[in-house]
């Protein structure tokens, strides 16, 4: 965790931290008493206990606050997965109460002889003892070896472990503007009203979820986890094994909760009507529409186009620009590795208009040739339409060097980044791209709603594909005039709640940080081909670079009885064609067996599929 010597502390009254963790607490899951077993391997210096008979509340809010004992070293930490409690207050965090693993602060609050105790069956053994007891829900404690003292900022005045210490990293996260946090240092009456303003600055944000250090290390899998509902479901009498995420994603509760919140609060059309539920329907629509162009790095929302999935988004391309771009003998340049979708509608782009359809090949491990790429590449050539990440055999293609040798040819690129956008970043103006599509679904949003991203010019040049209402700017019985982008393109209402939906989700990544998952997935693909390796299957492919998923057959039985009897198992994973029956084929196969990673995947979800396996292929 990074030293916060020296940097600006800012403490919250009481009411400010009883809103703040009932926020991060009040979507938590029961969990199971078998969670509650002491871990007692973390060890690490930590302030000491407060004076005893000194709540320090009061005298923060009054602005007089205590001396700071010095640092202590616990000798031995243990730590608590607890479920959440109703009406949780700021009593119910003791002396080492934590939320870290994805929160980059602590909250040390007073021994407190009222503290309310958990019901007696979750009461630690550490409560037994006449000790205070440890509430520490969602989040485990992470190893603190190397923190010190100074690594928490102190209250204003030299205050100490009277209340709580937080990082100033904490209150940036939550809202608490930098003008705030500067005055909180003041004290006094300068206390009272910062404490006031970050009332304000907080109040109208939504609830989302705290975020995830980004130090190596600092990702918690079993916290995402409880962030995923469905996955305390049983299936068959077992708990699930989601590996299935290459085909859809789960949803966390932040994204069920905003759909929820909006039905509730907000439903209404958007852009067509001057009341105030329109109002806000319009602002949640556009907002999430800016977070999606955040998360790919567009350069503006108008190069942000509402579709379906990533589906609708090439056929959109397919029956604008493509439609209007291309003739007989021109060429599309796609690639062995691509999903249906990126290969039907250009066939229908080119039964249309005469082009030719071209395809880049692979070698035996799944990479693409690129000096192949680039020979196909002719004078005729007009688009190459590629994946980003192939969803049947993971083979993650070099994007930058192909768009450049595309570009360097004068053809235009469409990138399918449906299998990629959930495992690494996406930045549209790194690599160039001219289109770059995608699917909510795959990335923890709901189903139904994606996006295009276009470079201006080029959605500016291509005409309406669908009519109707919403894509007009004056419409009269001889002649409309359209939208620019992207309205041109969104005829019609829209996913709007879905669309929020997507918003919601891509807050979530963000907060927990792509990089973060990037290398959680990585070492679990490394797990996952390991165990593989261990049993009497072939797996396709062995591309330089492979994320997400993997696939692999078995002479002992076809791919869907081996799909059906890890089902059994409770282990969901696909068994089938992927869509994909190209790549497939140019590996000798018409199915295959695919298990397929996400950020909330652990090694334990491995174990189980490897030792299903091991039986049903025995």
């Amino acid at each position: 965790m990074q030293t916060m010597a020296g940097a600006m502390s800012f403490v919250p009254d009481a009411e400010l931290l009883q809103g703040l963790a009932n926020e991060l607490f009040k979507q938590e899951p029961q969990a199971q008493a078998s969670q509650f077993q002491p871990k007692a391997e973390t060890t690490g210096k930590l302030p000491v206990a407060p004076p005893a008979g000194v709540s320090g509340i009061d005298e923060l809010e009054a602005g007089k606050v205590p001396a700071v004992p010095g640092p202590s070293t616990a000798a031995s930490l243990p730590h608590f997965n607890m479920p959440a409690l109703p009406g949780l207050a700021l009593t119910d965090f003791t002396q080492t109460a934590a939320l870290t693993g994805d929160t980059p602060f602590y909250f040390l609050a007073p021994q407190a002889p009222q503290a309310k105790a958990p019901a007696a069956d979750n009461q630690p053994a550490q409560a037994a003892q006449g000790q205070p007891p440890i509430l520490n829900s969602r989040f485990t404690l992470p190893p603190v070896q190397d923190l010190t003292f100074e690594d928490f900022t102190r209250p204003p005045n030299g205050a100490g472990n009277a209340a709580l210490y937080f990082m100033d990293e904490a209150f940036r996260n939550a809202g608490v503007s930098a003008d705030t946090r500067k005055q909180a240092g003041g004290g006094g009456e300068q206390l009272k009203d910062a404490f006031k303003q970050a009332r304000e600055d907080v109040a109208p944000r939504q609830a989302q979820p705290a975020k995830l250090a980004s130090a190596p290390g600092m990702f918690d899998v079993y916290s995402v986890r409880r962030d995923f509902p469905i996955l305390q479901t049983r299936v068959h009498g077992k708990p699930l094994v989601w590996l299935d995420n290459g085909a859809t994603s789960q949803k966390p509760q932040a994204v069920i909760d905003r759909l929820a919140h909006f039905y509730t609060h907000e439903n209404s059309n958007v852009h067509r009507a001057a009341h105030t539920l329109a109002g806000r329907s319009t602002d949640a629509y556009e907002a999430a529409r800016e977070k999606v162009r955040r998360f790919v790095n567009a350069g503006s929302t108008r190069e942000i186009v509402w579709v379906r999935g990533a589906t609708e988004g090439i056929n959109l391309v397919a029956q604008t620009w493509g439609k209007r771009n291309l003739g007989s003998g021109d060429e599309i340049l796609v690639t062995h590795l691509e999903h249906h979708a990126n290969i039907v509608p250009w066939q229908m782009l080119c039964t249309q208009t005469g082009a030719k359809l071209c395809v880049a090949p692979v070698d035996n491990n799944g990479d693409i040739l690129l000096q192949e790429f680039e020979r196909l590449i002719s004078p005729r050539t007009k688009l190459a339409a590629i994946t980003a990440v192939s969803n049947a055999l993971g083979t993650v293609t070099p994007l930058a060097q192909m768009i450049e040798i595309a570009h360097r040819h004068g053809v235009k690129v469409l990138v399918d980044g449906a299998q990629s956008v959930m495992h690494k970043r996406t930045d549209v103006k790194a690599l160039d791209a001219d289109w770059f599509v995608f699917s909510g679904h795959k990335v923890f949003a709901p189903t139904g709603i994606g996006a295009v991203y276009g470079k201006q010019e080029l959605l500016d040049a291509a005409p309406p594909w669908q009519g109707g209402g919403n894509m007009i700017a004056d419409v009269t019985f001889e002649r409309t005039i359209y939208q620019p982008a992207p309205g041109r393109f969104e005829a019609g209402t829209g996913n709007i709640a879905d669309a929020v939906g997507l918003g919601a989700a891509v807050d979530y990544l963000d907060s927990i940080g792509l990089e973060n998952i990037q290398r959680h997935e990585h070492e679990l693909m490394e797990y996952l081909l390991a165990g593989l390796r261990s049993l009497p299957v072939r797996i396709l492919g062995e591309p330089k670079e492979r994320a997400g998923v993997v696939s692999f057959v078995s002479t002992k039985l076809r791919p869907e009885e081996i799909g059906q009897a890890l089902d059994r198992e409770g282990i969901a994973v696909r068994a089938g064609h992927h869509c994909a029956q190209p790549i497939l084929r140019r590996f000798g196969v018409e199915a295959s067996v695919r298990p397929s990673l996400a950020l909330y995947n652990t090694c334990e979800d491995i174990d189980a599929l490897i030792n299903a396996l091991r039986r049903i292929l025995k």
